[in-house]
């Protein structure tokens, strides 16, 4: 559905903001980067069939880089998560020191944001529900909450 006015998008309380992502340097090692792509594929299927491990929702865009948004309920919830032996990451992870490591043919990469209220703002326009508009409530961007300064408000 897409929503004609201008939306803006809340969530209670502090939430994570992880960008995730893959860099393919050389096309010709297929055999190098698909695995990579197989292994972050496991892991957001694992994250949508256990919610209680803290996902939220993502996106993802992709091109030579590859680049997954995921929107985490807490720090500790996506900590807890990377560091599970009982959960898709950490194996990941290992598999992919000890196969590809330094080898260059390709790159993995992330940032991690905490934000909470006043520290962040949104604006979708023309748009169906996307990014933290999916994982959060919206609400249409008016009085206060119709410039960039109004929803960075505290209040």
């Amino acid at each position: 559905m897409i929503h004609k006015e201008r939306m803006t998008a809340r969530l209670e309380g502090e939430f994570v903001i992880l960008l995730i992502g893959m860099r393919i340097n050389q096309f010709w090692k297929i055999h190098r980067w698909i695995p990579v792509m197989q292994a972050m594929g496991k892991m957001l299927k694992e994250l949508y069939t256990k919610p209680k491990l803290g996902l939220l929702h993502h996106e993802m865009a992709w091109g030579r880089t590859f680049i997954i948004v995921q929107y985490w309920r807490s720090m500790d919830l996506l900590m807890d998560y990377a560091k599970s032996k009982d959960a898709e990451h950490l194996p990941a992870w290992r598999e992919f020191n000890q196969k590809i490591g330094k080898d260059g043919a390709v790159g993995i990469w992330h940032e991690t944001y905490a934000a909470s209220k006043g520290t962040y703002e949104n604006i979708y326009a023309n748009m169906p529900p996307f990014g933290l508009g999916k994982a959060a409530t919206l609400e249409i961007a008016q009085g206060k909450k119709e410039s960039a300064r109004g929803r960075l408000s505290k209040e």
